[in-house]
């Protein structure tokens, strides 16, 4: 996003509403899970956030920070999350991506996941940004296993 976009979004809004996110989330298959890089000091570098949505797991957001990259916590949080999912019952997960995103696309094609010819435009500031939405099969033997390194998010 524009950097003058990010600067009209409240800190406080959007500290409110992941706080409710993760302590009352509308039912126990929204979650968020997080990536921590462990130093000196424990750091959260990374997070995904999923919801049910018409009978999928949807991937509502997977980023871990950039500087904090190329460490496995994009495949750590990604394979906690199939882990979970699976346990839930899902045989399917959705997720949109950013069409221009070339790491995230080298990252879930890794990962087993495809595009599955979806198509949308954000709108943002009037600018459209096409996103595409990618799927994968969780009863594909292929996908990560978890290694319990990324959990939920407790507060």
């Amino acid at each position: 996003m524009p950097r003058h976009v990010l600067a009209q979004i409240s800190e406080d809004f959007l500290s409110q509403r992941w706080s409710e996110a993760v302590t009352s989330p509308p039912d126990p298959r929204h979650r968020v899970l997080v990536a921590v890089e462990q130093s000196k000091q424990d750091y959260v570098v990374g997070f995904t956030a999923s919801e049910p949505l018409d009978g999928v797991a949807s991937m509502i957001e997977l980023l871990v920070e950039p500087r904090w990259g190329r460490r496995g916590h994009g495949s750590r949080l990604l394979a906690a999350s199939v882990d979970l999912w699976r346990a839930d019952g899902f045989t399917e997960a959705v997720m949109w991506a950013f069409e221009q995103d070339a790491a995230m696309t080298k990252f879930l094609t890794s990962a087993g996941w495809a595009p599955d010819g979806s198509y949308r435009e954000l709108d943002v500031d009037d600018m459209l940004v096409p996103q595409i939405r990618w799927h994968v099969s969780l009863t594909s033997e292929e996908l990560p296993q978890s290694d319990g390194q990324a959990g939920p998010l407790d507060h």
